[in-house]
């Protein structure tokens, strides 16, 4: 113990200076590390300075030492950190917010305190017993799994938060950027390893699967919207060449697994929950779940709605979700999956422009009034997924699903302002694996086939004051995929792992124009056809050591949406766009030790044909070919789960993503080695969670990011920014209730920045402002 404090000890000393170093750069992640360094180093000015058992220093002398160190930090960084140099404002830091940073030292402390014995056996097992599925389709522990992944576990009773969106449960994963944009029309902003960053509104260049239904389109477009956090249980992110053998527009593959019913013989499990919040926010739900060992059911209902942070940005959300779970015999295991989802209001506030921004963030642009930009979503999807074990070595999955969505969206502009989609969409997969023995020892193969299929109707009006106006498109769209795979893993020694895998794809969209039947130009199809292989070799150095490297191709098809559009308002859809192809690398190491985790991996990806984003303007985008670019950084993550009821976790991830080739922006030349935008150099998070009794949790986490270049030019970029959030909870009974009654506060410090970007707006909004200090409490009831 004396060995981990002493180094973790040195790191507090060493980080501020390298903060500095990064000040002096002015690449917008000083004052974010600054920040971060300023908690560690002033926690372990709290201890003993031989590093032996922790003595928490009390009293008036302490605090005057305590406060010598902060004024000691502020000065050193007046000296260093320039006007021309860094824009971290730095030397408008007030005595109110050094108080408020001691008092957050002092608390870090305090949970040091409580965290100084191990149990290092106990963590240590269940570390390596995490389960994931994502890597190879079968479940594994996580530190095996021979590639980047990452599994976040969730309790809906103790979580504290109102679980309305990824974004609240997913920061501690490297590689991925999830950004709640404060604005429910156009969905969470997600990119892993800066795939996904160009995308305006949805999700493109991650797949997201829930309880194994895509929630993915065939032409890659996913809703991260849809997923229900009240009955999730678990949510993994693939990331690097694995992910690739999930198909179209697999940059990373998220997914989300709902928790099976519990076994209650005598009643069904209850559950209530209500919470309000800054903004209007408002938030009820309700469940019931229970049944036998053979066949049991989960339902669960919730509410969400908002004034919205911003003017003309309120929204409200509806859901139900249900999974019914059937073992009709020992081998065989059917799950039935039924998804509503209601978006009745979501009004759009648009972006902002730099000087609008730094004037009031809260602002809306006076288009968004005048065509009343908004959007309306309803969504029903029902799916089966069934498991039935043939032999002892071969297991059989399939799966088959459908659903229908409704959309209609006012945009910012009269011609063609208004968008209403009318879709329906389906697919059925099934895979096949065996687990076998060569040499005695395991090998595993998969093979599997999926075919998914969308078709919409299409239609656009002009927008009169937010009303539709005349017709001015009318047509059927069609997207399908048809994939086969296969993979296989092989111990091949009892150190070495191989795996191997391809996937054949074809994707197809075709339009069919019934507003002008005689333009030939404007209807027509498309075809796209791809092989990707996958390749990697895992080292089990020790019994707690792991080291892998994978190497693999895939590729990216525009979505519908993005085909949309002609470069210059000319009617039809923009085939011309070519599907994006990549070739990925990684080398990892997963390292378990006592009550500590720690992951990381080296990255890059070389993509032709990137898609990228023309021209973006009042909710409507235009999108191109840029012929090359590259993606390479590292990702590191570190956990540890301390005796006393304190959990650590860190998570680092360094993007470097560059254009490699000069291509023709619709705002100008794109020079070589232009940074792709939305997508930060420097991302962290740090969190600690504290049982203070048996019965009070306390949470303080910190986001951090540096500056974000907004457009392809790179003439202009959000500032990098640090916000710290914190959370209460007291867990209790009440007549024979479990009831969890929690508080959080987001933005603390009552932070100014931009927590999303519309990137390559033509108008030069790019800036979607996120909420200043928000409080949102709730109280939960399992009975």
């Amino acid at each position: 113990m004396k060995s981990d404090t002493a180094g973790v000890y040195a790191l507090a000393e060493r980080l501020p200076r390298t903060a500095f170093a990064m000040a002096a750069e002015g690449d917008g992640m000083a004052c974010a590390v600054l920040d971060a360094t300023l908690f560690l180093r002033l926690v372990f000015k709290l201890v003993h300075p031989r590093h032996g058992v922790p003595e928490i220093k009390m009293g008036i002398a302490a605090s005057c030492h305590l406060w010598h160190n902060v004024q000691e930090m502020h000065n050193t960084m007046l000296q260093i950190c320039t006007p021309g140099g860094c824009d971290c404002r730095f030397s408008s830091l007030a005595p109110h917010r050094i108080a408020q940073a001691c008092v957050a030292a002092l608390t870090l402390a305090a949970g040091a305190a409580f965290s100084q014995a191990q149990d290092a056996t106990g963590t240590q097992n269940n570390a390596l017993q995490e389960v994931v599925v994502s890597a190879s389709r079968a479940e594994q522990r996580r530190f095996d799994a021979p590639g980047a992944i990452d599994a976040v576990q969730v309790d809906p009773f103790r979580t504290a938060s109102p679980l309305v969106n990824l974004s609240e449960l997913m920061g501690s994963v490297p590689g991925l950027q999830i950004r709640d944009r404060q604005n429910f029309a156009q969905d969470l902003q997600l990119s892993v390893r800066g795939f996904g960053t160009r995308s305006t509104f949805g999700v493109r260049g991650v797949r997201i699967l829930i309880d194994g239904i895509p929630a993915t389109m065939p032409d890659g477009q996913g809703q991260a919207a849809t997923a229900s956090l009240s009955s999730a249980r678990r949510i993994e992110l693939l990331r690097g060449p694995l992910a690739q053998l999930y198909g179209n527009a697999a940059g990373g593959v998220l997914q989300v697994f709902s928790k099976n019913p519990p076994i209650t013989p005598d009643k069904p499990e209850y559950s209530l929950s209500a919470g309000a919040g800054s903004d209007g926010q408002r938030h009820i739900a309700a469940g019931i779940a229970g049944g036998s060992e053979t066949l049991g059911g989960l339902l669960d209902v919730s509410r969400y709605s908002t004034d919205g942070f911003r003017d003309h940005s309120a929204a409200r959300r509806e859901q139900l979700n249900a999974k019914v779970v059937a073992r009709p015999s020992a081998d065989t295991t059917i799950t039935g999956i039924v998804n509503l989802f209601r978006q009745p209001l979501a009004e759009d506030p648009l972006g902002l422009t730099r000087s609008q921004f730094q004037q009031n963030p809260r602002q809306v642009v006076p288009g968004a009034i005048t065509f009343n930009t908004r959007k309306t979503i309803e969504q029903n999807q029902a799916g089966v997924v069934v498991e039935h074990k043939l032999t002892a070595s071969d297991t059989l999955n399939a799966r088959l699903y459908g659903g229908t969505r409704q959309v209609d969206q006012k945009l910012a502009f009269q011609t063609n302002g208004v968008v209403n989609l009318d879709r329906s969409y389906g697919g059925v997969g099934a895979s096949w694996t065996h687990a076998m023995q060569v040499n005695q020892l395991p090998v595993r193969w998969t093979v599997g086939v999926e075919a998914d299929q969308l078709r919409e109707t299409r239609k656009g009006f002009d927008n009169i004051a937010g009303n539709n106006g005349l017709l001015r498109r009318n047509e059927d769209d069609t997207a399908r995929n048809n994939d086969v795979f296969g993979q296989i893993d092989w111990t091949f020694s009892p150190d070495w792992q191989a795996i191997a895998g391809v996937r054949a794809s074809r994707v197809k969209f075709s339009v069919d124009d019934r507003f002008n039947p005689a333009g030939s130009s404007t209807s027509g199809s498309v075809e796209y056809r791809n092989t990707s292989p996958v390749i990697g070799l895992v080292w089990h150095a020790a019994e707690t050591l792991n080291v892998y490297a994978n190497l693999g191709t895939g590729f990216e098809t525009p979505t519908l949406a993005e085909s949309a559009y002609r470069p210059g308002g000319a009617p039809g859809p923009n085939f011309a766009l070519k599907a994006s192809k990549s070739t990925q690398g990684e080398i990892g190491v997963k390292l378990r030790s006592g009550p500590h985790s720690f992951d990381a991996a080296l990255f890059e990806a070389r993509s032709k044909d990137e898609i990228v984003s023309s021209l973006s303007s009042g909710g409507r985008a235009i999108f191109q070919n840029a012929d090359k670019t590259t993606r390479r950084g590292l990702e590191a993550s570190w956990s540890a789960h301390w005796t006393g009821g304190v959990d650590t976790r860190l998570a680092y991830t360094l993007l470097d993503a560059r254009f490699d080739s000069a291509f023709a922006g619709a705002q100008g030349p794109v020079p070589v080695g232009n940074r792709l935008p939305g997508a930060p150099r420097h991302s962290l998070f740090a969190d600690v969670q504290a049982r203070l009794t048996e019965s009070i949790k306390a949470g303080l986490e910190t986001r951090l990011e540096s500056k974000t270049w907004v457009n392809d030019l790179n003439t202009d970029a959000a500032p990098g920014y640090a916000v710290f959030n914190a959370s209460l909870s007291r867990e209790f009974r009440f007549n024979g209730a479990k009831m969890l009654l929690y508080g959080r506060i987001d933005n603390l410090l009552d932070k100014t920045y931009a927590g999303s970007l519309i990137v390559n707006d033509n108008n030069g909004r790019y800036f979607e402002a996120a909420p200043g200090r928000r409080l949102f409490v709730g109280i939960r009831s399992l009975f």
